[in-house]
């Protein structure tokens, strides 16, 4: 069993920044993928970013350059620096983890983009 635990999210001005944390604990490997997600209203979910257990990093086309996903395994913990803040990347965002036979969720954080 792995939880994943979320924070960081809130209410920020267009161009903004925000730091989102995810804490897993449970069977974890550091080797596995782990990612953050996002879902706004009335939208599928969809890819942000992931990051393998060795750092390897994908970007959503729409966030390159603006964020930036990174892992500290010690911790068991993953981070979405999130700079340049759009209203368009106002939603929920979830955090990842890939095990061999499923992926698990955490309940998510709310971001909303507003001025």
């Amino acid at each position: 069993q792995v939880q994943l635990v979320e924070s960081g999210g809130g209410l920020v001005q267009p161009g903004g920044s925000l730091r989102l944390s995810c804490a897993a604990s449970g069977t974890i490997s550091s080797f596995n993928n782990m990612g953050w997600y996002r879902q706004a209203p009335g939208k599928q979910r969809e890819l942000v970013a992931r990051i393998s257990g060795g750092g390897r990093t994908i970007y959503a086309g729409s966030v390159k350059g603006r964020f930036t996903i990174s892992r500290d395994n010690a911790k068991n913990t993953v981070y979405l620096q999130m700079n340049g803040l759009k209203p368009e990347d106002t939603a929920v965002y979830y955090c990842n983890y890939e095990n061999y036979d499923m992926d698990y969720w955490g309940k998510g954080t709310l971001v909303t983009v507003s001025s």
